[in-house]
């Protein structure tokens, strides 16, 4: 054996497509043999190509919602606070729980709570930072479309995986290891 050779571990096949046509049928190909952690790379949204790898729908607007809606609460009862409970002060003759006066810092907060809840939900749902995880291609996303398959997946075989890719359409199929 030589040692000077690096061995790598197979880590999966990334086949890369010049348009979507192709990606989605290679896609298709994948769950029709079962593959459940498949991923797609585009640049631009692809209709029904979530669906097809299997992936469900984001929590993310819940969360933008919930906070929002707590930013929106939070904002006028800190507003109803000071001006109605901690220090009245008649300004005009108006009275100190003045709703109109208080709807600009109610939408701020509510922009500003539920914002920063949707950036630090994103990065936790994307397990962001992922200083580990391999470079498929430079290109994928600025003119190609790639479909990632695994190795770990069950029933996962180099050669039948690469001909699934080959026989889709792809213009280049690599091993990533």
């Amino acid at each position: 054996m030589d040692h000077g050779q690096k061995h790598h571990r197979l880590l999966g096949i990334v086949g890369l497509f010049k348009d979507p046509y192709h990606l989605l049928k290679a896609a298709k190909e994948t769950q029709t043999r079962n593959f459940k952690h498949c991923d797609a790379y585009t640049p631009f949204p692809i209709h029904g190509l979530d669906a097809i790898l299997g992936q469900k729908r984001s929590a993310l607007p819940w969360v933008t919602l919930v906070l929002g809606l707590a930013g929106c609460f939070g904002g006028f009862g800190l507003e109803i606070f000071t001006s109605a409970m901690a220090w009245p002060i008649n300004v005009g003759g108006k009275p100190f729980n003045s709703f109109p006066a208080f709807v600009p810092i109610g939408f701020e907060c509510t922009i500003l709570l539920g914002g920063l809840a949707t950036v630090a939900a994103m990065f936790m749902f994307c397990r962001l930072p992922n200083f580990h995880a391999p470079v498929l291609d430079e290109k994928i996303t600025d003119n190609l479309f790639a479909l990632y398959v695994p190795a770990k997946e069950e029933g996962f075989q180099e050669n039948d995986v690469k001909a699934l890719m080959e026989k889709a359409g792809a213009v280049e199929v690599r091993m990533i290891g």
